[in-house]
């Protein structure tokens, strides 16, 4: 089966919000069977849609709609699916009794508009939308399946549930992705690598998807999930200390479970990141077993009062240096009483600092083992950031799996 994906909203088309509905919706549709074969982004404009339902229809066998579902008048996906497959708008009155019953929960008058979210084209299938108010629709017509979802992608994702299995038991087919996880190898260099070794089976492709400094490695198939195991196997041997995790694993979970399992804790002292790695270390369930917490010592003076860095290194050195980076993470170590310090310091643009060119960023652990890092990270303020904070996480995990 192929499948296309509509994403509706003018404001995606002018980059107000990011498109990130594509890429998941994509993926879910390639796990269930189905070939995508187009994705595309439109604006709030009846005839736009319609005439796209028509287009994509009459090239494809399933097609995914988000957005434009909600109780305003620039949403427009109802009357545009009804329009373009002769499917009149019809009150749903469950629907409609649901929203009077969530207003009156909430303790709120409920708009008129509200009850527009209960108008579904004649023979579709309401799909259940637990985390917002306008649900989900599925209507098959002449072999063809048009499923419309929510646009906020929390609220997109529940009323998809059972979307894809759906899909699955329609195509026929399971498809299995194995994926290998590379740090500190460019995407050309760990191809040249892979495919050294790796013979691909009939039946089981091979990609690579570099983002974020890390490179995925990626197998897929449709046939018997078994003969993944040794092209991961064989991966895993070329790639060596590369290789950090495999499939949906994250870096962040990876470096909480090695402090779990030793009984270990980390506390960070950041000043480039402004709070980020902080962030990251303590969003998943259960880091307060593991992380310590952290210092925003952004300002130079900050280093000194807050994480214990000496005024004479840092007149000597300066903020941005290997010296400092060695102090702050032993200075946060100890105020914070952590098994691990962690530190990053640099520069992340637009301008240089202390003679130092943008991207050039210190990062350096201490604890039962130590070490400082000097890299030069590439693109601009939002990238450098978040490189560093993904390369801080990187080096804690090489000393914590190293033991």
């Amino acid at each position: 089966m192929r499948g296309a994906v509509l994403a509706v909203g003018t404001e995606l088309l002018l980059g107000d919000v990011v498109n990130s509905n594509a890429a998941w919706l994509g993926k879910q549709l390639a796990a269930a069977g189905v070939e995508v074969r187009a994705s595309e982004a439109l604006p709030d404009d009846l005839d736009v849609l319609v005439a796209a339902v028509h287009r994509h229809l009459s090239q494809v066998d399933v097609l995914v709609l988000s957005g434009g579902l909600g109780p305003t008048v620039d949403d427009l996906t109802r009357e545009a699916v009804a329009a373009a497959l002769d499917a009149p708008l019809v009150r749903d009155p469950r629907i409609e009794q649901q929203l009077r019953d969530r207003f009156a929960s909430w303790g709120r008058p409920m708009p008129d508009a509200v009850l527009q979210q209960a108008d579904v084209p004649a023979g579709a299938e309401v799909l259940e939308n637990t985390a917002g108010t306008a649900p989900g629709l599925w209507l098959a017509q002449d072999g063809k399946v048009v499923v419309a979802l929510p646009g906020p992608p929390h609220e997109l994702r529940a009323a998809a549930t059972t979307v894809w299995p759906r899909l699955a038991a329609m195509t026929g087919r399971v498809v299995t992705t194995r994926q290998v996880l590379v740090h500190g190898l460019g995407e050309s260099a760990v191809a040249e690598r892979v495919e050294a070794v790796v013979q691909l089976p009939p039946g089981v492709s091979l990609s690579y998807l570099a983002s974020g400094g890390l490179v995925r490695v990626r197998f897929t198939t449709t046939g018997d999930p078994a003969v993944l195991e040794p092209l991961v196997a064989a991966t895993d041997e070329v790639l060596a200390e590369h290789v950090w995790g495999h499939d949906d694993q994250t870096v962040e979970g990876v470096v909480q479970d090695a402090l779990l399992d030793r009984g270990q804790t980390v506390a960070v002292a950041e000043s480039l990141t402004g709070g980020a790695l902080s962030t990251v270390l303590s969003g998943r369930p259960g880091s307060s077993a593991t992380f310590r917490g952290g210092l925003v010592v952004y300002a130079t003076d900050l280093k000194e009062t807050l994480a214990g860095v000496p005024g004479s290194l840092l007149e000597a050195s300066g903020a941005v240096a290997g010296d400092t980076a060695a102090a702050l993470a032993a200075g946060v170590r100890e105020r914070l009483g952590a098994t691990w310090g962690l530190a990053v310091t640099g520069v992340a643009g637009p301008d240089e600092q202390e003679g130092k060119p943008v991207g050039t960023v210190f990062l350096a652990v201490a604890g039962p083992s130590s070490e400082v890092l000097e890299v030069r990270l590439p693109g601009d303020r939002d990238r450098v950031r978040a490189l560093t904070v993904q390369s801080a996480l990187h080096l804690l995990r090489r000393h914590l799996l190293a033991r």
